[in-house]
């Protein structure tokens, strides 16, 4: 069983316990080329996928999935279905998912940079505003303080699902993209 941190502290619990799954998702979509137009197709359409399945389910405070929409729209591709997530009801498991997608938002921003010119970049330039991803993690904190005994567990899981998601959506659009 883990243990909740102390306040202040459940953001490094929950990357301490999936920095392994990060590090495969962050290795797959590396051999997205964002500068060329078929990759970035491809690396839209995996995110699509993948957080299609998720937003539902972590009910961000900013969905970003009408942006990525948007972009998919002005390459004039379909949003994809989504990838299916497995349900949990527990309160941890939707926390774990939503600090994945605030973790991706993060990402996103410095990936952003990394675009051609001339192609749509909504979705990854959707940055946190002044003082959200420390409100975010103090929202985290406090949700794991009032969670009790299994909470983290349940967190970790939900961050587990959401790795594992963009892992699936990456890995099926690298043997679209470069099959």
């Amino acid at each position: 069983m883990t243990r909740i941190p102390e306040a202040g502290q459940t953001r490094q619990a929950l990357r301490a316990a999936t920095m392994e799954s990060h590090q495969v998702v962050d290795a797959i979509y590396a051999g997205f080329a964002l500068d060329s137009a078929v990759d970035y197709r491809a690396f839209l359409t995996a995110h699509a996928r993948a957080l299609g399945g998720l937003e539902p389910a972590a009910r961000p405070d900013a969905p970003r999935l009408p942006l990525l929409a948007q972009d998919l729209a002005a390459l004039d591709l379909p949003v994809p279905d989504p990838l299916p997530l497995a349900q949990s009801r527990t309160d941890g498991f939707h926390w774990g998912l939503r600090y994945a997608l605030e973790g991706s938002r993060l990402g996103g921003a410095m990936l952003s940079r990394q675009v051609a010119p001339g192609l749509p970049k909504a979705y990854l330039s959707a940055a946190h505003g002044k003082g959200e991803w420390i409100a975010f993690q103090q929202a985290l904190d406090s949700a794991a303080m009032e969670g009790g005994e299994g909470w983290l567990d349940d967190a970790v899981q939900g961050a587990q699902a959401a790795f594992a998601l963009f892992a699936q959506a990456g890995r099926a659009s690298q043997v679209v993209g470069h099959g």
